[in-house]
C-alpha cells in the first residue's frame, strides 16, 4: 500500500513535527506544504482523511484521486485549519503500515 503513496514518509513526519512544534510557526509549516508538488499534497490530504476515518487504509488510491479532484483551496490552508490534522496524519501513516516513530528516528539521524 505504501507504494501508492506519492510522498515520502519522511516528508509526512516532517509536517507532523512542524505542526506540533509551535515554535517553528505556522508560516513555515504553510510554506513547507505549499512547496510540495500536487501529487505530494494529494497524498498528504489522503493520509489525513484515512487518519480521521473518512476513507479506509485500503482505499488510499481512491482517497488520493479524490483529493486531486476536490483540490479547490490551497492544501496548506485546508490542512492547517483542520483541528488535529497532525494526529490524523500520524494515524493515516499507521493505518497504511508505516510507523511514524521509525520514520522519525531516521529523520533525526540525518
Amino acid at each position: 500500500m505504501q507504494e501508492l503513496l506519492e510522498i515520502s514518509p519522511s516528508k509526512v513526519v516532517q509536517v507532523i513535527f512542524q505542526a506540533r512544534e509551535k515554535r517553528l510557526g505556522e508560516a513555515e509549516l504553510r510554506g513547507f506544504i505549499a512547496a510540495m508538488n500536487d501529487d505530494e499534497k494529494a497524498s498528504l490530504v489522503a493520509l489525513t482523511w484515512i487518519g480521521r476515518e473518512t476513507f479506509e487504509a485500503d482505499e488510499l488510491e481512491e482517497a488520493i484521486t479524490t483529493a486531486k479532484a476536490e483540490a479547490t483551496s490551497p492544501t496548506e490552508d485546508y490542512l492547517v485549519n483542520m483541528p488535529l490534522f497532525a494526529d490524523y496524519l500520524e494515524a493515516g501513516l499507521e493505518a497504511i503500515g508505516i510507523s511514524p516513530a521509525d520514520v522519525e528516528e531516521e529523520f533525526f539521524e540525518r
